[in-house]
């Protein structure tokens, strides 16, 4: 198990360092000049010459990435041209946003994804209109998806908030969980009500997705020998499926859950535009426009970085739970 773990480890660690380079080969062919955009367009040639040797621009290709690499390993993003802030820092305003959304829409997931496999395994009544609305849901593309999301609960019914996110974005920009841990139930309660119809969006597809996988393994446990036994020796229906069949399935929808958490994180930036969410979506929507490399690097790494990581966690996950995966 130790050696799958250090191979594990070893294998993201190549993938971000890949991650890097591509990242930095985009910045290098990229036609944006950095240092123009930094300092104007009517900044004089020797401004921008001195500029040019400060920030090693003239230096060789991979004298570059090296220095990139550097700056990395430090925990340097460079400075957005945008916000003239490091970009670290910006991050940090943004991400907290982004976080929260992802960890709702996460638990959302699991809920829609849950009830979907057991509808379609014990066969509940209104099960089948349940799963037809989650899998129309599932197939529209995302704008499109949130806009309907908006016209129903917002603009029709009035139930939930299009905007914003309810409470003081203070105590580093941690609304839900800042006013969770500090009680106050009314901030908590409002920043809560905001970010349901951002995460119920964002959840449909990876609800499909887990509950595709538990269903299969909810229907192969059902026809297991021990679970007919069980039936035979007349344990009540509800102890069988608590008893034998849940939690011998959880299995491979806990690794599916696990990889749908990374997907959240890369399509963050869609729904988060849609909704006007100040995380880290809008920031990276906010740079494209004016060319801001430093910046969209920047969240490509950590979104990249995330996925990477949630990946080889829950492959070692699986392995301490089943480690014939390990073979």
């Amino acid at each position: 198990m130790s050696r799958f773990v250090a191979v594990r480890t070893a294998s993201a660690a190549g993938l971000l360092l890949v991650l890097s380079f591509i990242i930095f080969c985009l910045q290098a062919v990229s036609p944006g000049d950095p240092v123009r955009a930094s300092l104007g367009a009517n900044s004089s040639p020797a401004a921008v010459a001195e500029a040019r040797r400060r920030l090693g621009l003239d230096d060789p290709f991979f004298a570059r990435y090296w220095h990139f690499l550097r700056d990395l390993l430090h925990g340097d993003l460079g400075q957005s041209l945008r916000t003239h802030r490091p970009v670290t820092t910006d991050l940090g305003d943004f991400l907290p946003a982004t976080t929260e959304l992802v960890l709702v829409a996460f638990l959302l997931a699991l809920l829609l994804g849950a009830l979907f496999a057991v509808s379609a395994s014990l066969r509940w009544p209104g099960g089948t209109a349940f799963r037809a609305v989650l899998l129309v849901g599932a197939a529209a593309p995302p704008f499109l998806l949130a806009l309907g999301a908006i016209l129903l609960f917002y603009a029709h019914l009035g139930w939930l908030p299009a905007s914003g996110r309810g409470g003081d974005e203070g105590a580093g920009g941690w609304v839900l969980l800042g006013s969770l841990l500090t009680l106050h139930l009314g901030t908590a309660a409002s920043a809560l009500q905001h970010v349901l119809l951002p995460a119920l969006v964002l959840s449909i597809a990876p609800a499909i997705s887990i509950g595709r996988i538990l269903r299969a393994s909810l229907d192969g446990t059902l026809a297991a020998d021990h679970v007919r036994t069980a039936r035979a020796k007349g344990l009540p229906e509800p102890g069988v499926l608590a008893r034998h069949v849940v939690r011998n399935s959880l299995g491979p929808a806990v690794s599916m859950a696990g990889l749908q958490l990374g997907f959240m994180f890369a399509g963050v930036v869609v729904v988060e535009q849609v909704f006007s969410w100040p995380g880290i979506g809008t920031y990276l929507s906010s740079s494209i426009p004016v060319s801001d490399f430093p910046a969209i690097a920047g969240v490509t790494l950590v979104l990249g970085a995330v996925y990477i990581v949630l990946n080889a966690v829950v492959d070692v996950l699986q392995a301490l739970a089943d480690p014939r995966t390990t073979a």
